[in-house]
């Protein structure tokens, strides 16, 4: 299959790494000169993968037209870019295409979920279908190979299993999901609590917390999930307490990393205003806040993180009071 991938960063370089090394035809599309010269002349992405070797058939490009001919069309750019990228890369594609999704997080003005930016981004025509890839993956351990399960994620199972049998091999294992609501929304809430999770940290607090916040954060996408449609066994499943565990313990997560700057800080106000990385909980917290407002849904955790990344709360503070609430029942 001929696949190209619309974003040269971490993420889309460990995925086509995958493809290549399962027999495809992969390019990667990129914006960055130096990423993708770093590609095509070194056989590295150093930017986000030192002393980590691509596959040497691995080849990028910044010439969108390149991507024509393309079966499927791996999206791995911010969700605040897929409007504009599907825009033009449509106008390459002559014949029907898949788009694996694999963006995690909510349209910032509309707040619609990715494969719903997606469908009306392209036309109808042309689109085949739309599958999120997505799961409790890091990109610097698929990159070289380490163990890895993911869902395919579509309302056709039919398509879910055309990608699921494209990217799986004997270290990336690929299940099927039906539940997109669930999953889309279990796969973006968990930035929101990694977030909180990395303020525990930098605040000073321990495993007690952390394990606390995660089954409390658990909880809370659950019943946000469940309000907006999904399933509740999707949430004991890799979009939901799987993308949670590994988001919210590891070093490698950049929403991980952000909350714990933002917690020994005490303030989230010096990483705003340097941070350049994308981070998609901070607009996922802000979307879902929203929302959850309107639909009268209990977000305790969210409301929170909300707070200290839009309305200068203290973390500090933003604990002393979720850790102060009305005792009740779990």
């Amino acid at each position: 299959m001929k696949i190209s991938v619309l974003g040269s960063g971490s993420w889309g370089c460990a995925l086509a790494q995958i493809l290549v090394r399962n027999g495809h035809d992969v390019v990667v599309w990129g914006i960055d000169e130096t990423e993708v010269n770093d590609i095509n002349q070194n056989h590295q992405n150093s930017r986000y993968f030192k002393d980590v070797k691509l596959d040497e058939r691995l080849k990028a490009t910044t010439d969108m037209s390149l991507i024509a001919g393309s079966e499927a069309l791996l999206l791995a750019v911010p969700s605040m870019a897929i409007d504009s990228v599907m825009a033009n890369a449509e106008k390459y594609c002559t014949e029907p295409f898949y788009v694996i999704n694999v963006a995690k997080g909510f349209h910032p003005v509309t707040h619609e979920r990715m494969s719903e930016v997606i469908k009306k981004a392209v036309s109808k025509e042309k689109l085949k279908d739309v599958v999120s890839l997505i799961g409790p993956s890091h990109a610097e351990e698929v990159v070289i190979g380490l163990m890895t399960c993911v869902n395919a994620v579509c309302e056709n199972d039919a398509s879910a299993k055309v990608i699921q049998e494209t990217f799986s091999n004997d270290a990336f294992r690929v299940y099927r999901n039906t539940d997109v609501i669930g999953a889309e929304i279990g796969v973006a809430l968990k930035n929101v609590m990694a977030i909180a999770s990395g303020i525990l940290t930098g605040l000073g607090q321990g495993d007690n917390a952390r394990a606390a916040l995660m089954t409390r954060g658990l909880a809370e996408i659950a019943r946000y999930g469940v309000s907006m449609g999904g399933k509740a066994e999707t949430y004991l499943g890799l979009d939901g307490v799987g993308d949670l565990i590994v988001t919210c313990t590891s070093y490698h997560s950049r929403n991980f990393t952000a909350g714990l700057e933002i917690g020994k800080a005490d303030s989230a106000e010096e990483f705003l205003k340097n941070n350049k990385r994308t981070v998609e909980g901070v607009r996922c917290a802000k979307v879902v806040y929203e929302e959850a407002l309107k639909h009268g849904i209990s977000m305790p955790i969210t409301d929170q993180v909300y707070k200290v990344l839009f309305e200068g709360k203290k973390p500090s503070a933003a604990l002393c009071e979720l850790m102060s609430r009305e005792l009740k029942a779990e």
